[in-house]
C-alpha cells in the first residue's frame, strides 16, 4: 500500500510555490547535452566498478565509458559479457570522437573503471580462457595508455580487476592469489588488493584475515595511498554471518587497520589528495551503519540525518563529504552534505535520494527515485549548488535532446557532468546511453536552446521527508546483515560471476 500525508494549503500559497519554481528554473544554469553513443550496439555504461566514487570524467572533458558493439557475444548465451550479449568494449570519448579501446582478445568483452588526467583508463578485459574453478571466462586487470593494452596479471590466482589509476600511472585493483575454495570470496580463491605502476606489481597484504578488498579513488592523487577493506580473522561473526572486516589504508608498504564504529563489517570508500578517508562502519551490536571520516589517526562518526544507517559516496579536497542518510523513522533516505561537523540534508524531488559526487565549488549531483512510476527508468539525476534547491537535471537540457536523464555519477572541476540516460521507458542495461552536460554560456545558442517549447524546472524549496512513499521501492538503507549479503552478491554480479543478475534502474 502506498501512504501519502495529505496537507492543505492556499491557492495563494500554491501560486506562489509555483512562482518561486519559475524563477529559481530561470536563473539557473542550462546545459547542453552530448550522447556519447554506443559502437554500433544498443548500450554505452557508467564505470564497470560501480556508478559511486569512480572518476570516469577528467577535467579536460575526457570520458572513460564502455559500450555495445555490433558483434555477438561468442560466449553467449551462457557467459555473456553484458545483458545484451553483444561484444562490449571500454572507450575513451575525447573532443567529440568516440574511441575502441578493444580487449586483450579479438571480440572478446572489455569494460572501463576509472580514468586518470591523463586519459589513462583502467578495467578489466576477457582473455578468451575460461576459468577452471568457476567456470566462466577469465577476467584480467588491464590499463590503456594512449595506444596500448596492458595486462596487468593476477597474483597466481585466475582473476584480476583495475579498479583506479592516479595520475601518475599507478593501477590499484583485486586480483586472486590461489585457486585454493574461499568460502568468503566472491571469486572462489582468496582475493588480494595490489598496486601496479611500470609492470611492477606489489600485493599489499591483510590485516590478518584471507581477503582484501580495494576501493575508489574519488580525487586521490598521492602516490602509494590504497584505501579498501581486509578481513582480520577467518571466524564469522554471529549477527553478519561474515567474518571481521575492517577498512584500511595502505601507504608506501604499510597497511593501517582504520578501526571501527564499534561493529564487525567497515569499507573505506575513497580518499582525497590531503589522505582524509572516507566509509561506512557498523556500530556496536551490527545493526546499524553510519558513514566516517578518518583523518590523522582519528575515525569521526558523521552521523545520519535522525535515522539509523547512512553511507558516504565521495569526498572533495576541501574534506566535503556526500552520500545518502536516513531520516527519523527509517522510512526513506536522502542525500547528504557534511562540511566541517555539519549534516546537511539535500531533500528529493520524490523519492529516495543519494549524492555520488562534489567538486571543489560545492557543486553536488546524484539521482533521487521516481515512486509514481511504474515503468523504466526509476530514477532522475539532480544538481544542488549555491545552497539548493536540488533540481531535475532534465529540466536543464533543451527539451529536444532525445535522452531521458537517470542519474549523474561525476563532476568536474569546470561543471560538466557525466552520468547515463535512456532513449526509451527502459532499463539502462537494456537502452543506456552515457551523456556529457556541459554548461552554457550566455552568449551560447549551439545545442542550448529548445526547439519548441521548454520545459518546467522541478524544483525542491524545502528539503522535507518524501510524503509519497512506496512500498515497493527501495526507501531504506539495508541493515548490516543484508548489506554484507548484497554487497557479497553485488560484486559477484558487477563482476560478470557467474552472471549479471537483475538489470538496475
Amino acid at each position: 500500500m502506498k501512504s501519502k500525508t495529505l496537507t492543505c494549503i492556499t491557492a495563494m500559497t500554491l501560486l506562489a510555490t509555483l512562482a518561486l519554481s519559475a524563477q529559481l528554473a530561470a536563473q539557473q544554469t542550462r546545459y547542453k547535452l552530448i550522447d556519447l553513443g554506443t559502437l554500433g550496439g544498443p548500450v554505452s555504461y557508467e564505470s564497470v566498478n560501480g556508478p559511486e566514487g569512480f572518476q570516469v570524467l577528467t577535467d579536460s572533458g575526457v570520458i572513460a565509458g564502455s559500450a555495445d558493439t555490433s558483434i555477438p557475444d561468442p560466449t553467449a548465451p551462457d557467459f555473456c559479457f553484458t545483458p545484451n550479449c553483444f561484444v562490449t568494449h571500454a572507450t575513451r570519448w575525447k573532443n567529440g570522437t568516440l574511441t575502441d579501446l578493444g580487449a586483450l582478445l579479438p571480440n572478446y568483452g572489455s569494460a572501463a573503471g576509472a580514468i586518470n588526467a591523463r586519459g589513462w583508463i583502467t578495467g578489466q578485459s576477457q582473455n578468451g580462457v575460461i576459468d577452471p574453478l568457476l567456470g566462466v571466462p577469465e577476467t584480467r586487470a588491464v590499463l590503456w595508455t594512449e595506444d596500448e593494452i596492458i595486462d596487468l596479471g593476477t597474483l597466481g590466482g585466475n582473476e584480476s580487476f583495475g579498479m583506479y589509476v592516479n595520475d601518475g600511472g599507478q593501477v590499484t585493483g583485486m586480483a586472486t592469489i590461489n585457486t585454493d575454495p574461499d568460502p568468503f570470496s566472491f571469486l572462489g580463491g582468496t582475493i588480494h588488493s595490489f598496486i601496479w605502476k611500470g609492470g611492477e606489481k606489489v600485493d599489499l597484504g591483510t590485516l590478518g584475515g584471507p581477503d582484501t578488498f580495494v576501493a575508489a579513488g574519488c580525487v586521490n592523487q598521492r602516490q602509494g595511498l590504497v584505501v579498501g577493506a581486509s578481513l582480520t580473522n577467518s571466524t564469522p561473526n554471529e549477527i553478519t554471518q561474515y567474518p571481521t572486516q575492517d577498512p584500511f589504508l595502505w601507504e608506501n608498504g604499510t597497511m593501517i587497520d582504520l578501526g571501527s564504529l564499534g561493529g564487525t563489517f567497515g569499507f573505506a570508500s575513497c580518499a582525497n589528495n590531503r589522505g582524509q578517508v572516507i566509509g561506512a562502519s557498523d556500530l556496536a551490536g551490527d545493526l546499524t551503519f553510519h558513514p566516517f571520516l578518518w583523518q590523522q589517526g582519528v575515525l569521526t562518526d558523521l552521523g545520519t540525518l535522525g535515522g539509523d544507517n547512512g553511507a558516504p559516496f565521495w569526498i572533495n579536497n576541501a574534506g566535503d563529504v556526500v552520500g545518502e542518510a536516513d531520516l527519523l523513522g527509517g522510512q526513506t533516505s536522502h542525500a547528504f552534505l557534511w562540511r566541517k561537523g555539519i549534516m546537511t540534508d539535500l531533500g528529493t524531488l520524490d523519492g529516495f535520494s543519494r549524492a555520488t559526487a562534489i567538486n571543489s565549488r560545492g557543486q553536488i549531483v546524484g539521482y533521487f527515485h521516481l515512486d509514481e512510476r511504474t515503468d523504466p527508468p526509476f530514477r532522475h539525476p539532480f544538481i544542488w549548488e549555491n545552497g539548493g534547491p536540488m533540481l531535475d537535471l532534465n529540466t536543464l537540457i533543451p527539451a529536444n535532446s532525445g535522452l531521458e536523464l537517470v542519474a549523474a555519477d561525476n563532476i568536474n572541476e569546470r561543471g560538466e557532468i557525466v552520468g547515463i540516460g535512456v532513449t526509451g521507458r527502459c532499463f539502462p542495461d537494456f537502452c543506456g546511453h552515457l551523456f556529457l552536460l556541459i554548461p552554457c554560456a550566455a552568449s551560447d545558442t549551439q545545442g542550448c536552446k529548445d526547439n519548441g517549447e521548454g520545459t518546467n524546472a522541478a524544483v525542491q524549496s524545502n528539503p522535507a521527508p518524501a510524503t509519497n512513499n512506496s512500498a515497493t521501492s527501495p526507501q531504506r538503507l539495508p541493515t548490516p546483515k543484508e548489506r554484507v549479503a548484497a554487497w557479497r552478491t553485488q560484486m559477484a554480479q558487477r563482476y560478470r560471476i557467474p552472471s549479471l543478475g537483475a538489470p538496475r534502474d
